[in-house]
């Protein structure tokens, strides 16, 4: 089986639409999501929809949490004046859905078990890099595969006989290709692939503008950093 992860989609629409429209030409069976669905970009309400009817499951990300919170201490100002933005347009209905997320989640694609969190099993704000990932990351854990996002950066790194994997950023790569980001998991294999997706940066970019966000966050989208 095919399981296609996504992560990090930032409330950016237009990228999010062309990876769906990636995924379904990739005939996953299943979708998962690990989390900020919003955050940063124009459209939460639209990638909140979007998300809820194509992947489950999804778990909550630190800007998901500061979109229902208001609590944005942790944040630099620009990620903080977005998450206010953010908290303010959302719908009472995007509300209820990221209020009905999870911190994480585990579920089974086929005979795999696998577990999806943001930024690691221990916390939502922990950033794990490829270099970072070791056995201890799945201590209190069974499943085979697990799933991260919160980093922006793609990989997929084998643990003995288990994998970690970080699809990157639909919404916001930072890893110097601005192209969209996602992964697909082969369950059969135990092989994963990163995949790059041309998106509309600049219809993006300026309705972050049109929007009053800060305008740092259009620019980067072309820099993917």
């Amino acid at each position: 089986m095919r399981l296609a992860v996504v992560s990090d989609i930032h409330s950016n629409l237009h990228a999010l639409k062309a990876v769906k429209t990636s995924i379904e030409a990739e005939g996953a069976d299943m979708v998962v999501c690990s989390g900020d669905i919003v955050g940063y970009g124009a459209f939460p309400n639209e990638c909140c929809r979007i998300v809820k009817d194509f992947a489950r499951p999804a778990v909550l990300g630190n800007h998901d949490i500061a979109a229902i919170t208001r609590v944005t201490d942790f944040m630099n100002p620009f990620a903080a004046q977005a998450a206010i933005w953010t908290a303010n347009h959302l719908s009472s209905e995007s509300r209820g859905y990221i209020q009905s997320l999870p911190g994480g989640a585990k579920f089974a694609v086929g005979r795999l078990k696998a577990a999806a969190f943001h930024g690691s099993p221990a916390s939502v704000d922990e950033y794990v890099y490829e270099q970072d990932v070791g056995e201890d990351l799945f201590d209190q854990l069974e499943e085979t595969a697990l799933i991260l996002g919160h980093t922006h950066v793609p990989f997929a790194k084998r643990v003995g006989d288990r994998m970690v994997v970080n699809p990157g950023a639909v919404g916001q790569p930072r890893d110097g290709d601005p192209r969209a980001s996602y992964a697909v998991l082969d369950t059969s294999h135990m092989s994963c692939a990163v995949r790059r997706v041309e998106y509309d940066i600049e219809g993006a970019a300026g309705a972050i503008l049109s929007a009053g966000l800060p305008p740092i966050l259009a620019h980067r989208l072309f820099e993917g950093t």
